[in-house]
């Protein structure tokens, strides 16, 4: 009987702490009092652009806030908005080999973010966020380049998704 006390208790803290909107199971801590969120659009500013990456980025983020938090997409200013734009695309040798050739390059896209939080303004910030991936120099851009947005974007968007809602 205590043992199924314990349980029911658990069950019920948990379940508050879900309910409020404060915690959530992924690590988020959200002011209770914010129930909408908003993401500009990401401009591509870099000076090599890739025709896709402002709409995949864009997306990917406003996917991780709605798949991850309570909170309520809106077409105007949220209780936490995020803006900013790509900065940065480039292709660079990486690892050079036996024969002075680069052996590997690297893929790296940076991403200025400026994230404004209504009801936590200590929390606002001003921040470049930067991710890269690696391949092997026999292998173009255009063979590697969809799977390194990919994962890329993914690595970004957990990042700036961190930085702005788990305080850890």
């Amino acid at each position: 009987m205590y043992r199924i006390f314990q349980i029911i208790i658990i069950v019920s803290l948990v379940s508050a702490m879900y309910g409020c909107g404060v915690y959530s199971f992924t690590g988020a801590s959200i002011p209770p009092q914010a129930t909408t969120y908003s993401i500009e659009y990401f401009p591509n500013n870099a000076p090599l652009v890739q025709p896709t990456l402002s709409q995949v980025f864009t997306d990917a983020l406003k996917d991780k806030f709605s798949n991850q938090t309570n909170l309520r997409l809106t077409n105007g200013v949220g209780d936490l908005h995020f803006e900013g734009s790509i900065t940065g695309y480039n292709v660079r040798p990486q690892a050079i080999g036996a024969d002075d050739r680069a052996a590997q390059n690297r893929l790296t896209v940076t991403v200025s973010v400026t994230f404004l939080n209504e009801y936590q303004p200590e929390n606002d910030f001003e921040q470049n966020f930067s991710r890269y991936y690696d391949y092997e120099s026999q292998r173009s851009l255009a063979e590697v380049e969809n799977e390194a947005i990919e994962i890329i974007v993914e690595a970004l968007v957990d990042d700036i998704f961190n930085r702005a809602v788990v305080n850890w």
